[in-house]
């Protein structure tokens, strides 16, 4: 037995509250963004985020109604996407305090910034990676929109590579996952695709 969810019904609320719960877990983009005085350095997280597009290198992330990271790409086009890890739990929920868009995160919350390589935005300086984008386009799709970003340079600590990689281990990756719930690194599984080539019972020629 299943229980049917309508929608149009349950109404958008409800239905978000709904769909965080089964689309999980859910990477977390802690963007950072500057305003357009320059000089107000905004940090927030946007569980609504992937990657769009290997070549170029495009990522993306949805802001849900019209926040200040969204404001401040469009009036820049510029921003960065800081990895959320476990050791940064309290600082990555903190950011998502509705502080005023003149009330910088960096500084409320007391977080250390660097400066990055291509854009102007800053970094978090504890972050083990920092994606550096650049605006490519920006779609809305009714209370939200999705912000697509070139990724012009990346930069990853060096005591999270292993044999040139970037190893989950050491990244620690925090997820969204329903309501007030996270998640972090459980068990991991290294399993290869099977190539058609090698599929079992395969018909001879």
């Amino acid at each position: 037995m299943r229980i049917d969810f309508d929608p149009g019904s349950l109404g958008a609320g409800a239905f978000y509250r709904l769909l965080t719960a089964v689309v999980v877990p859910r990477p977390i983009a802690w963007v950072s963004t500057l305003a357009a005085d320059g000089t107000t350095a905004n940090l927030a997280p946007h569980s609504f985020f992937t990657v769009a597009c290997t070549d170029p290198p495009i990522v993306q992330f949805t802001s849900v109604g019209r926040k200040d990271s969204l404001r401040n790409v469009e009036a820049t086009g510029e921003f960065v996407v800081n990895f959320a890890s476990e050791p940064l739990f309290d600082q990555v929920n903190a950011t998502g305090t509705d502080f005023p868009a003149h009330e910088g995160e960096f500084d409320a919350v007391g977080i250390e910034r660097e400066p990055s390589l291509r854009v102007k935005p800053p970094r978090v300086a504890a972050s083990p990676v920092a994606l550096e984008c650049r605006l490519h386009s920006t779609l809305g799709i009714g209370n939200s929109t999705l912000v697509l970003g070139e990724v012009v340079h990346a930069a990853v600590r060096e005591d999270v590579v292993v044999d040139g990689h970037p190893d989950i281990r050491l990244l620690r990756p925090l997820s969204r996952l329903g309501r007030n719930e996270w998640g972090t690194v459980g068990e991991i599984h290294d399993r290869a695709r099977i190539a058609y080539r090698d599929w079992p019972d395969l018909p001879s020629s």
